[in-house]
């Protein structure tokens, strides 16, 4: 359905924007990935059918990745409960930084577990790619998809 946005303009409404949910939903030309979730989807466009199973494996494992890099990359205080409050020599250096650095410094950053996971899951796909440019990668992988097509045809057979 196509939605036109109008903005009063003195006395008049004058088009703006347009919303077309048709459009939204529509694909390029081209293989595309879909996945639907629990309170989400994702679409990755452009892959190669061949990297399809890959890239939704990757993507099906970026959920415990990502937990097991947040239960790794948790933060703690290497002192006991009593030293967790800060020496006044601490607090100075801290405020020290600060000065040094700007406000800004009173704040980390680093990438979040779910984009850590991200991130691997994407070397692994370039990876993929890159070895199956070879073509003896390439002869394997076909190999290999060509058994599992037989062996699932052989499982449904039974």
């Amino acid at each position: 359905m196509k939605t036109v946005f109008y903005k009063k303009v003195g006395r008049r409404y004058v088009p703006v924007s347009e919303y077309d949910s048709q459009l939204c939903d529509a694909f390029p030309k081209g293989d595309h990935l879909v996945q639907c979730y629990p309170g989400g989807s994702l679409r990755r466009f452009n892959v190669n059918p061949k990297l399809a199973p890959m890239i939704a494996a990757g993507r099906v494992a970026e959920e415990e990745i990502s937990q097991a890099v947040m239960k790794a990359s948790e933060i703690h205080m290497q002192r006991s409960e009593q030293e967790r409050a800060l020496t006044p020599s601490q607090k100075q250096a801290w405020e020290n930084l600060i000065h040094e650095f700007g406000e800004g410094a009173r704040y980390l950053a680093w990438p979040s577990a779910r984009e850590i996971a991200e991130m691997g899951v994407n070397a692994m796909v370039a990876q993929a790619q890159e070895l199956l440019s070879n073509p003896m990668v390439k002869a394997a992988y076909d190999e290999f998809e060509v058994t599992c097509k037989l062996v699932l045809e052989n499982k449904r057979g039974q």
